[in-house]
């Protein structure tokens, strides 16, 4: 993966005189020699790694994207070379001609070029470098801080390791464009800069300066676009697509993002999920050599919530979640007893025994804070060998509800029981949270299965909002299941959707569903979110009209391709697959954007800067 292809036919002569070593052209790049190269004349182009002198000869580590070469600068190579070298420095790009040499009896097992060096005949250093801020050589162990990192990208950019990153996230594109092709998918485009409308995120507004005081907004997706093409009859479209989202930001989050975004006609879950698993498996088979057993597992939203407290659950450990209200409510316990959910986790003696009480109260500050689910508190019991308890509050409760609830959740003696008894959200994003959390203290991916992938299903349509106001829990265009129409006007809360998730590892990669192409539910989907016919008219008003015209069913689905990338490449955060990606702050650091317009600038575009609280207004 990522070997350059030659610059020059290995039939033309490499040392033609009077030719520069860049007219000559490269022959091999800096990954690819090896023991059988022996004796061949060759040349290689890229940058100085790591340099030394050991007196009568110098090495040279040659870098480029394929890789390291070690190459050989001696007086009794070529003096000129050799005395040409003494100045090479970190970073210097450089071109060599040499000959290869088998080091049979002292090679590099570091080193993919380990069993051969370059002995150089002749050197053109095509550009200098001043000394970098940070050590590219040190990519193993650099503790430069990321802002450096980010303003001198391109210096961050050669490291070898986030360039392995590049290469899989080129690969992984390609791929994907091979396989959605011969699926009988057509690339089409859509527009990046388009009418505003309503949806789960904030959108960064363009001003139109042909069309003074309106205003483009940046697609957050291709989702009303993508749709129409199906109306137009083009049957199954793909496009791997920039979005933009003004958003807070973080680890797994960017203002402009990339995504395989997919939409096919006469479209059932089934006939959606058959060809991204085939993606998927062929991504992870060409990619990183891994098999994967199709179909890929299923699990409804109600069973994610239940089992793990999250719609993206990482199915790699256990530590599942145990339902115990009914139990809490004749348990004696107050706590328990007027709960309107007590859920908890069962931690098995063999990591329960880590668990010291300091340890568990530091537990306890985790989940009450408001990132972590915001519990009122976190009640523990340690298992007896008796069976009894060891809890603060074991005197509160009957003997028989904790022998019930120990039985419950699996309790051998030693373990530790984790309960959080709130409401249904508080409760399961809190014990959610903390299972992570202790996933990660405890070690349980140790030995754990590196990739668990699941469709997640059957997502409520909608959600309550902070004024409570029922929202769409995706987009006004999903299709409730057939089977819960009937609900949309009588008991919105009821109501599923034809909406699917791709999870991996505890991460959604993907999302989708199957869209409403009959206007009569339509009608009632927007009459549910309590939408003015004026409201629909103005926001959603081309589309519908589309939708006159014989529109066929369809549904779709869109793959991050930066967070399929990330967890592919095991990076830790997107800006480490995004070549030139934005702080937390929304910043580009080398760039220093985004920056103040002009007085000029603005009224081109008939805007007038409005001074911030506190600012001079002169």
């Amino acid at each position: 993966m990522g070997a350059l292809s030659p610059d020059a036919s290995e039939a033309s002569p490499i040392t033609t005189p009077g030719s520069s070593i860049l007219e000559r052209g490269r022959t091999h790049d800096c990954g690819s020699l090896r023991g059988a190269d022996a004796g061949r004349e060759v040349v290689l182009y890229g940058w100085v790694h790591r340099r030394r002198d050991l007196g009568g000869r110098i090495f040279i580590d040659l870098r480029d994207r394929a890789g390291l070469t070690q190459v050989v600068f001696g007086p009794d190579i070529n003096e000129d070379a050799h005395q040409r070298a003494d100045a090479l420095r970190s970073e210097h790009c450089i071109g060599v001609v040499g000959t290869v040499i088998s080091r049979a009896d002292n090679q590099n097992p570091n080193m993919e070029t380990g069993e051969i060096e370059v002995e150089v005949s002749a050197l053109e250093v095509f550009s200098t470098s001043e000394t970098p801020p940070f050590s590219v050589a040190d990519d193993d162990r650099l503790d430069t801080s990321e802002n450096i990192r980010l303003k001198y990208r391109y210096l961050d950019l050669r490291r070898p390791s986030l360039q392995r990153n590049f290469m899989l996230r080129s690969k992984l594109a390609t791929l994907t464009r091979q396989h959605l092709a011969e699926e009988g998918f057509l690339e089409l485009e859509t527009p990046f800069m388009v009418k505003y409308t309503p949806g789960g995120a904030r959108n960064f507004l363009v001003p139109s300066r042909l069309n003074p005081g309106t205003f483009y907004a940046l697609a957050e997706s291709p989702q009303i676009f993508k749709q129409l093409f199906m109306v137009a009859g083009l049957d199954k479209y793909f496009q791997i697509t920039r979005c933009f989202r003004d958003e807070d930001l973080r680890n797994d989050r960017q203002p402009e993002f990339t995504q395989i975004d997919v939409e096919l006609s006469f479209a059932t879950p089934a006939r959606v999920f058959a060809p991204i698993e085939r993606l998927i498996q062929r991504l992870w088979s060409e990619a990183l050599g891994v098999e994967l057993t199709l179909p890929l597992p299923r699990m409804t939203w109600a069973e994610a919530m239940g089992r793990y407290g999250s719609d993206k659950p990482d199915l790699r450990f256990g530590l599942e979640l145990h339902d115990v209200t009914e139990i809490g409510k004749t348990s004696g316990f107050r706590v328990f007893a007027q709960a309107d959910y007590v859920k908890g986790l069962c931690v098995p003696p063999e990591h329960a025994t880590s668990l010291t009480r300091s340890q568990l109260d530091k537990l306890t500050a985790f989940v009450k804070k408001r990132e972590a689910g915001g519990a009122k508190g976190l009640a523990w019991a340690r298992v007896q060998e008796d069976g009894s308890w060891k809890a603060p509050f074991a005197k509160m409760m009957t003997p028989e509800s904790m022998q019930a609830i120990t039985t419950r959740m699996g309790g051998a003696p030693g373990a530790v029981l984790l309960f959080v008894a709130d409401d249904f959200e508080t409760t399961h994003t809190a014990l959610c949270a903390l299972r992570l959390l202790l996933r990660d203290q405890l070690g349980l991916l140790d030995g754990a299965p590196p990739w668990r992938f699941l469709w997640v299903t059957d997502f409520p349509l909608f959600e309550r909002n902070e004024k409570g106001v029922w929202v769409s829990s995706h987009h006004p265009f999903t299709s409730p299941k057939p089977e819960h129409v009937q609900y949309l006007e009588s008991d919105p809360g009821k109501v599923l959707a034809n909406a699917y998730d791709l999870v991996l590892n505890g991460n959604e990669i993907g999302g989708g569903s199957i869209r409403i192409h009959s206007s009569e539910i339509q009608a009632k989907v927007f009459k549910a979110l309590g939408l003015s016919p004026e409201e629909i008219e103005a926001k959603f008003s081309f589309l519908l009209e589309a939708f006159r015209y014989g529109p066929p069913p369809h549904g779709g689905i869109a793959l991050g391709l930066d967070r399929v990338a990330m967890l592919a490449a095991g990076a830790s955060s997107l800006r480490d697959v995004i070549a030139f990606p934005k702080t937390q702050r929304g910043h580009d650091l080398m760039t220093r954007c985004p920056g103040p317009a002009d007085e000029a600038q603005l009224a081109e575009l008939f805007i007038r800067h409005r001074p911030l609280p506190g600012e001079d207004e002169g």
